[in-house]
């Protein structure tokens, strides 16, 4: 199974990519919203882990570009209520704040994947 990260944030992929150091996930990152859509329809990942702050292009216009096809689980420090209800309408399976508890996230991803 292949995670995309998409996250501004070299911290915070890192730090995902310690959450899945154990599990048998080919991780790939992408830094901003454009190289995300870029390696999206590249690498045609099974679940997109994305952030909504991003440079380039933010996280809300990913998931319009993808949200109706792919597996996104939004992980942001953006919680506000209207945010999560927008990205959730747009195709999230899932919204998890920042900072966030490592074992919501695995929880999170292996229901993604089924």
């Amino acid at each position: 199974m292949k995670i995309l990260i998409a996250d501004d944030s070299l911290f915070m992929r890192n730090v995902l990519k310690d959450v899945f150091s154990k599990e048998n996930y080919e991780l790939i990152e992408a830094e901003n919203g454009k190289e995300t859509l870029e390696k999206y329809n590249v690498a045609k990942p099974d679940l997109v882990l994305l952030d909504i702050i991003m440079p380039e292009v933010d996280g809300i216009e990913v998931l319009k570009k993808i949200g109706a096809t792919a597996k996104v689980i939004v992980i942001s420090a953006v919680g506000q209520e209207k945010m999560v209800e927008k990205a959730k309408k747009l195709g999230a399976l899932d919204y998890i704040t920042k900072p966030f508890d490592n074992e919501k996230v695995l929880e999170a991803v292996r229901k993604a994947l089924g």
